[in-house]
């Protein structure tokens, strides 16, 4: 039952990393909305090691920060945000 359980959570993670997302958050009014961005950002539980395979190398790191430790790495069209390895959030930048 394990096994099966950390292969379906293996292949739910490979395709989640090769699945772009294109969309931010707007709250316009008091209502919420998904605007489509045009900006490709890493998924949620990515690897850092996944993260810079599929975009290079970030122009900035912070140092981890907290327990659980959290980083921001910096690229020209987003921020990446990470829990231990893995990515919490991207959030693209306004500009």
């Amino acid at each position: 039952m394990l096994a099966r359980t950390m292969k379906m959570t293996a292949a739910a993670l490979v395709l989640g990393v090769s699945v772009p997302v294109f969309a931010e958050t707007l709250a316009i009014d008091g209502q919420v909305a998904i605007k489509a961005s045009g900006v490709e950002t890493p998924q949620r539980g990515s690897s850092m090691e996944a993260v810079e395979a599929r975009f290079g190398a970030p122009s900035n790191k912070s140092s981890s920060v907290g327990t659980p430790p959290i980083t921001k790495w910096f690229y020209p069209n987003f921020v990446v945000v990470f829990e231990n390895d893995k990515v919490l959030h991207a959030v693209v930048v306004a500009g």
